[in-house]
């Protein structure tokens, strides 16, 4: 009898496993939090915009940026988190108050959306070298530039302030994990990573799961660098915020002390979407960074 139990729990247990290997399969091809450029065209196009979308070789890989408005006026620059894409940013690429002040580019980050799309590319520094060329052609002519990142986009933001400060004006930080020991791992963070089941993860996942692993030791290389950092801050992060530490504010105040000035924002009763829940908010905080970009 116990024998024949054991062999019903295993059998349960197997066609459970595969079950969820075939859902993980399907939801990986079918959830990939990206739009392809016909999407975009015609998400934009409903909205009488004209977007330009296009792509550039960098550290042998293919990079996707998508820029919209007049690019006469100042520039903003949206880094997207993980997982995710340059299309997270589409109400915001096309929000008229933005777009009436500025003209307004964003990027799918290596390993994501179409820029090698389960390719990861943790090394920090690395990206923000590749995302530096979206802005190079620009920053002669088209300052101020400001650069918003949220989540696992905003060290790479920052780190874009500190390698290239002749491409960045302000910074805009939503949701930013900044502080190495202020890390939060799960459990399956390391298992994730293990050949024997990497063949059923998701490719965006793939890339995100990477980054989160090396994450630790790209925040603490920035450590030493966070002085460099001279223009405007603005910090917004919910209270409730269960995927980033809100200690992170504090991280801030304590190493960002040559910028120009730091303004922390702590939203209460939200979490850590607050680009998605708060975009008010956030397009007010970029406003009034152009605002007092303008007056100097």
């Amino acid at each position: 009898m116990i024998a024949k139990i054991g062999r019903i729990t295993l059998k349960v247990f197997l066609w459970t496993l595969l079950f969820m290997i075939i859902v993980t399969l399907i939801l990986g091809r079918l959830v990939e939090f990206r739009m392809d450029d016909a999407g975009l065209n015609a998400f934009f196009h409903t909205r009488k915009l004209e977007p330009h979308i296009s792509y550039y070789q960098a550290k042998g890989r293919s990079v996707r940026y998508l820029e919209v408005g007049d690019q006469s006026k100042a520039t903003v620059l949206f880094i997207h988190g993980a997982p995710s894409s340059l299309s997270y940013w589409k109400g915001y690429l096309s929000d008229s108050s933005l777009l009436s002040r500025a003209s307004l580019y964003a990027v799918d980050r290596p390993g994501y959306g179409y820029s090698g799309l389960g390719d990861p590319l943790p090394d920090i520094a690395t990206q923000a070298s590749i995302i530096k060329l979206v802005l190079d052609s620009l920053h002669k002519a088209h300052h101020p530039i400001v650069v918003v990142g949220v989540s696992y986009g905003s060290p790479i933001a920052s780190r874009l302030a500190m390698d290239y400060p002749e491409l960045v004006d302000g910074l805009i930080l939503v949701a930013p994990p900044l502080g190495p020991d202020r890390e939060r791992y799960f459990w399956f963070t390391y298992l994730v990573e293990s050949p024997l089941i990497q063949w059923v993860v998701p490719p965006m996942l793939k890339s995100a799961n990477r980054e989160k692993v090396h994450h630790h030791e790209e925040l603490t290389k920035m450590l030493p660098l966070w002085p460099r950092i001279h223009v405007p801050v603005i910090y917004l992060q919910g209270m409730n915020d269960s995927l980033v530490s809100t200690s992170n504010a504090a991280f801030a105040k304590t190493h960002l002390t040559n910028a120009a000035s730091l303004d922390i924002r702590m939203i209460p009763g939200r979490g850590h979407l607050i680009a998605f829940n708060e975009k008010d908010r956030v397009c007010a905080a970029i406003r009034e960074m152009l605002d007092k970009l303008a007056a100097h």
